[in-house]
């Protein structure tokens, strides 16, 4: 009997402590609160789409050729921060935002949180950036957007670049991603999960930066804040219970971009088949893989991430390769 008042007691106090701090969650991301710890953000703007607020960073010669470097699920405008002002020094005119949901940006109870409707919020953005066309490069599931966005605005996307892009529904299958989608038990543990600094410093190790000289205090901190909101929580239960990739692996034969396929050969999250088939279905694609390297080759290796995507960009390919495996290093 005593026993089952302790267990029962303790249940009442974990209920009790998840819900105070359920409760205890910030709304949303303060931007003059964070701004010093956002990486780059002297070049931070916000514009007005469709009527809700979008944050990017903007840095280059507005002469330049434009790229837009859209992140991946869960992350921010941080991903980019190694190479967005050497892809402005080499001049281009880059454009980081933080899709709708992340970061800085709004995160709208009413978006619809899907893979096209946030390639529809990049087509708008250019759109009032006075951009018609851009590079457009995309990692992980903002593989997924920049290749939704090749498909259904074609005329917006001059050259495309996809990094270790998600092209199916199969990372819906981790556990992490299957927590997030239970209805109920999704909603409770997401933000418990999402709200930890230690689980987030050991899911960046083992995903986000495989190097760990990267992964200092200021880093994990910026990754951090959005991630703590229950706006950002909402946002991500929503993209997880909402994906659809599977549409990119179905179509990627439509993508008619001189297209460059970045990946690393190590890579946890979307192994390298998922590159190479999207290398025999694309019929103007290039596959560089990187050696000894993750999920994230613009973390990895930036300066080779850089010079090669600058080279295919400016139509002067040099890099020694003998075949579509050939590895660069930093």
């Amino acid at each position: 009997m005593k026993k089952g008042y302790l267990i029962g007691g303790l249940s009442g106090l974990a209920t009790l402590a998840m819900a105070i701090k359920l409760l205890a969650r910030p709304g949303d991301v303060d931007w003059e609160k964070n701004r010093g710890i956002v990486f780059h953000a002297g070049h931070s703007r916000f514009a007005e789409v469709d009527g809700v607020r979008v944050h990017y960073q903007e840095a280059g010669p507005s002469s330049g050729p434009p790229l837009i470097l859209i992140h991946g699920f869960a992350s921010s405008t941080l991903v980019w921060s190694k190479v967005f002002l050497e892809f402005a020094a080499g001049g281009f005119q880059v454009i980081a935002p933080d899709l709708l949901g992340y970061g800085y940006s709004a995160k709208p109870r009413a978006f619809d949180y899907t893979i096209t409707a946030q390639a529809r919020m990049i087509d708008r953005l250019l759109d009032k950036l006075g951009l018609d066309q851009a590079i457009i490069v995309g990692s992980s599931y903002g593989g997924a957007i920049a290749a939704t966005l090749a498909l259904d605005y074609p005329a917006r996307v001059e050259k495309l670049v996809l990094v270790g892009a998600v092209t199916n529904n199969d990372p819906t299958k981790y556990l992490l991603m299957r927590l997030f989608g239970s209805p109920l038990i999704g909603d409770i543990l997401s933000p418990l999960l999402l709200g930890s600094r230690l689980l987030l410093k050991r899911r960046m190790k083992q995903v986000y930066d495989r190097h760990s000289w990267v992964l200092d205090d200021h880093r994990v901190e910026a990754r951090y804040q959005p991630l703590r909101t229950a706006a950002t929580h909402r946002a991500i239960i929503r993209t997880v219970r909402r994906w659809d990739a599977d549409r990119i692996q179905r179509e990627a034969h439509r993508i008619t971009q001189s297209t460059l396929l970045l990946w690393g050969e190590n890579d946890p999250e979307v192994p390298l088949r998922y590159g190479e088939q999207l290398h025999d279905e694309i019929k103007n694609a290039r596959l560089i893989v990187f050696r000894d390297c993750g999920h994230l080759p613009h973390e990895e290796f930036p300066q080779a991430f850089t010079e090669v995507i600058s080279h295919f960009c400016y139509k002067t390919l040099r890099l020694k390769v003998r075949d579509r495996r050939s590895r660069p290093r930093s």
